[in-house]
């Protein structure tokens, strides 16, 4: 029996909504040549349960005590056979022909280590929000990377199994030692830690599709708190890269931090506070003022809306919000389609 192509990993904790979805979101793929990994991290809701009611031959389940994200992605690639690595989280869902579109992306471009695509926003209970991550698709650099991650989420990449190879470590993290990947010590910001080293410790690129074939769950549960714990998950993204790589960081080392805060400032208008992405984008254009020159339009429009938030009421709030996202929606939408077209020639 030959091994598949493609090994598909879903991490699975607490996410019981959304489990079933996701993975019928993956046996829905054009592309049939893959293994389905499933890694239950320590879930305590019905999660597992709601996998196990799935008959396909093609899926694999894997349990462990919890290890968080990073810890449960290392341990699908642990377990694959596939040449190339996808990785979906288990409350975002993949569009039926992503997994062909980029494993073709992947063949055709032998020098691209990561294919990643653009994804849009659904809602808590898979409505679309019209909305979309637009990230730079071409020629990524350590500084696109340290300006927060093209890639968007966890659900957009495919991987190499060669490029993965060519940045795994060896320790002793859990009793005994194991090949790691992704960095099992970050519970946040594991993803973009991990592309750094791709991008300075060797010669794959990483670069993306024009389309947006993940839809990418925006969760309230995620509340204010948490943006502060990825603040220090960031820190200490900065803190590993510089024992290997100094020179960078002293030289970006603000542009990252002002970029993080500006991130977060986004992340608290989508969680409704005010008070918080004002004060964040304050730190931002305090740690880094050329963020406005840089990125004006991304930076004003989130200032603005931070005040906004901040001064408005909030019915009066939701109704600009509402306008503002289907302006948004309709240009991001001429943008696609415009990069599809230049794609295709």
């Amino acid at each position: 029996m030959t091994n598949p192509t493609v090994s598909a990993i879903i991490p699975v904790y607490g996410v019981e909504k959304y489990i079933a979805a996701a993975v019928q979101s993956v046996l829905n793929q054009t592309y049939s040549d893959f293994e389905l990994i499933i890694v239950d991290d320590g879930s305590r809701d019905r999660s597992l349960e709601i996998c196990q009611q799935f008959n396909d031959p093609r899926i694999k389940i894997v349990s462990q005590a919890n290890r968080g994200l990073a810890g449960a992605r290392n341990t699908g690639i642990r377990h694959a056979q596939g040449e190339y690595l996808a990785f979906l989280d288990g409350d975002d869902l993949w569009l039926a022909d992503k997994l062909e579109k980029q494993i073709a992306h992947l063949e055709q471009s032998p020098e691209v280590g990561v294919s990643f695509c653009r994804s849009a926003f659904i809602d808590e209970y898979g409505e679309s929000l019209g909305t979309y991550l637009m990230p730079k698709l071409r020629d990524i650099t350590v500084v696109d990377l340290l300006r927060g991650s093209p890639l968007g989420n966890g659900s957009t990449p495919v991987i190499r199994r060669a490029t993965l190879e060519d940045i795994k470590f060896q320790d002793n993290l859990h009793g005994s030692v194991e090949d790691f990947y992704f960095d099992d010590r970050f519970r946040r910001s594991e993803d973009t830690e991990c592309w750094l080293r791709i991008v300075l410790q060797t010669q794959w690129k990483i670069e993306g599709l024009p389309e947006a074939l993940t839809l990418y769950r925006v969760n309230s549960g995620g509340l204010s708190a948490n943006l502060l714990k990825q603040l220090e998950s960031w820190e200490q993204v900065l803190d590993k890269t510089r024992s290997y790589a100094p020179e960078v960081i002293e030289r970006w080392e603000k542009l990252a931090k002002s970029y993080q805060y500006r991130y977060l400032a986004r992340s608290a208008v989508r969680l409704k506070d005010g008070s918080q992405a004002v004060a964040l984008m304050h730190r931002a254009l305090a740690a880094y003022w050329p963020i406005l020159p840089e990125e004006p339009r991304r930076t004003i429009l989130t200032l603005i809306a931070a005040y906004l938030l901040w001064l408005l009421p909030k019915p009066l709030y939701s109704q600009v919000e509402s306008l503002g996202a289907k302006l948004t929606g309709k240009t991001q939408q001429q943008r696609i389609l415009k990069d599809r077209t230049q794609q295709a020639f």
